[in-house]
Formats: structure tokens, C-alpha cells, sequence
């Protein structure tokens, strides 16, 4: 045999090698069978088929025994398979072993897929967080703004991570309640000297029913006086009456207007009749001098009577007087 075939040889015996050392991982093996987890070189072999890293499952295996929990190889594979964090999963049922907590495996998984970090609920559970809320206004009845920050310490409700409402639902209800405890205050100066009767009443809401947290405490951080809201909304309706008396005065104003307006093309008319009347008398005296029913004697003697009544009414008249305009057969 030539000294090619020999390393052909060589090559895939040693590529077989790495082959099998792949679908049957004898080092994980052996390192399992020394920790006390029992499992065989075929269901190691068959992970690898299945897509399953052998190296995850036995490791969470083995940490799990090593801290006294007994856990099944299938339920690992499965919740690997279903999208969960097995890592994850083990390291809080050790943590809440540990710390004497209730928290199965069902229970941890379930919490797993349902996108929770189970092992951040477990850290939670055991060192309870403190969770500031952002400043809420309210009013008190004297009409004094008050802006108050609170921190609300809270620990995981195990039992209630699953469909359990989250942080933004705590802080929206403590943010409820400390305005309806500072609506409800007579005045802003009792919510300043006794700020923990807000924590009181706050806390005898139950504000964390239905979520996934135990609430432990709320304490007003930070209690500051914002604007005289009563004051700015009298200010607000007094500019608003006086916009409508404003308005309703403008309305009685146009409205004399446009009644004077309306006197004055009356007048205009009756003074346009008066002088359309005045220019048929000229008319009619020359028909009753045609018909002999006015002699010329008739019309000097009323020609007299006016000459009259002109000179009596310009010596009645005070000085700087204007004239009275006379019609066109009088000029």
C-alpha cells in the first residue's frame, strides 16, 4: 500500500472519529455519570437528532442535583423545545429551593413561556424593589396644587406572574390613589404636615390585586406646592363673563346702530314725501288759476300771509340760528 492511500486512510478514520465524538458525546457522558445524573450515551446521541444541545440539558441536570433537586430529562428536552430558557428555569427553582419557596417546575416553566424572567421573580420575591413613581399633581378642595413622588416597595407574586398585570399597572394605581387622597384633603397644608396619611389610604385600596406583585410599602419621597389652580380658574371664568358681557354689549350697540340707521332712512323718506308734495303746489295753483277758482288778488293775499309768518318766525328765532330751508315755490 502506497504512502497515499495510508494518509487517506489516516484522514477519515480520523474524520469518522470527530464524527462519532459529535453524535455521541462520551466526555459529557462520563462527566454526568460522575455528577450522579444518570443517562446514556443513546439519549445522548438522540438529543442530537431531536436538535437538542446535549450539553444544556446535562448541565442543568447536573446543577440541579448537585443542589438536591430531582429533575426529569424529558421535561428539560420538552421545555427546550417549546422556546423556553432552561438555564433560566433551573437557576430559580435552585434559588427558590434555597430561600424555602414554593415554586415547582410546571409552575416555572409556565412563567418561562409566558415571557417572564422567572429567575429575576424569584431574586425579586426573596430581596424585595423599590419602584419610584413619577410626579403626580393633584389638587386639594382649597384649589392648591400639590406634586407628590412616592416609592413603592414591592416583591413577586409568584402565584399571580402568570396573567398577572405588571409594573405600569402598580404605578398607575398608586398614582389614582394619591390624587384621590389629596382631592379628598380640605386643605393643602394637612397633606403637607402629615404626608403619611396618602401611604395610609393608598395602602387600604389593595392597589395590587390582580397583579403580579405583593405591594410592602408606599412612602412619599417628595411632596412640593405647584400652582393655585383655584385662583387660575376663577381668574379663567371671570375673563369668560367679561368676554359675554363684552359680546352681548357689542350686540346692543350694533343693534342701536342699526335701529337709528333704520329712524333715519324713514325721515329721509317722509322728507323726500314732503318735498314731492310741496312740488305739486305750484301745479295746482296754476290749474285754479286756469279753472277761476284763484283770482291773482287770492294769490297776493297769500303771498302776504307768508312774507308774515316768515318775518314772525325770524324775530322768534335766537341769534345763530340756521334757516329753515324752504320748499322751491317758496324761494
Amino acid at each position: 500500500m502506497s504512502i497515499t492511500g495510508i494518509i487517506v486512510i489516516c484522514v477519515l478514520i480520523f474524520i469518522a472519529l470527530i464524527i462519532f465524538l459529535y453524535l455521541v458525546p462520551v466526555g459529557l457522558w462520563f462527566q454526568a455519570l460522575v455528577s450522579g445524573v444518570h443517562t446514556s450515551l443513546i439519549q445522548l446521541m438522540f438529543m442530537r437528532f431531536r436538535k437538542v444541545p446535549p450539553s444544556i440539558i446535562v448541565n442543568n441536570m447536573i446543577n440541579a442535583t448537585k443542589a438536591g433537586l430531582k429533575l426529569q430529562q424529558n421535561e428539560l428536552e420538552a421545555h427546550y423545545l417549546a422556546g423556553g430558557n432552561v438555564g433560566s428555569v433551573v437557576q430559580a427553582l435552585i434559588s427558590a429551593n434555597k430561600a424555602n419557596m414554593n415554586l415547582d417546575f410546571r409552575t416555572a416553566t409556565a412563567i418561562d413561556l409566558a415571557g417572564r424572567d422567572v429567575l429575576k421573580a424569584v431574586h425579586t420575591s426573596v430581596n424585595p424593589k423599590v419602584i419610584d413613581t413619577p410626579p403626580v399633581a393633584a389638587v386639594a378642595k382649597d384649589g392648591i396644587q400639590l406634586i407628590a413622588k412616592a416609592r413603592v416597595t414591592v416583591r413577586t407574586n409568584i402565584k399571580q406572574l402568570v396573567g398577572g398585570a405588571g409594573e405600569e399597572t402598580i404605578l398607575a394605581r398608586v398614582g389614582e390613589g394619591i390624587v384621590s387622597s389629596i382631592g379628598s384633603a380640605v386643605t393643602h397644608k394637612e397633606v403637607l404636615e402629615n404626608p403619611d396619611s396618602i401611604s395610609k389610604l393608598v395602602l387600604t385600596k389593595g392597589l395590587d390585586s390582580g397583579t403580579a406583585f405583593e405591594i410592602l410599602s408606599i412612602d412619599i419621597a417628595d411632596i412640593d406646592v405647584g400652582k393655585n389652580i383655584g385662583a387660575q380658574l376663577q381668574m379663567d371664568q371671570a375673563n369668560a363673563d367679561k368676554n359675554i358681557a363684552q359680546a352681548k354689549a357689542e350686540e346692543r350697540r350694533a343693534m342701536a346702530v342699526a335701529s337709528e340707521q333704520e329712524m333715519k332712512a324713514k325721515a329721509q323718506e317722509a322728507r323726500a314725501k314732503v318735498i314731492e308734495a310741496e312740488a305739486e303746489v305750484p301745479r295746482a295753483m296754476a290749474d285754479a288759476f286756469r279753472s277761476g277758482n284763484m283770482g291773482i288778488m287770492d294769490y297776493y293775499r297769500m303771498k302776504n300771509i307768508q312774507a308774515d309768518t316768515d318775518m314772525r318766525e325770524s324775530i322768534a328765532k335766537p341769534a345763530g340760528a340756521k334757516p329753515v330751508n324752504k320748499s322751491p315755490n317758496e324761494k
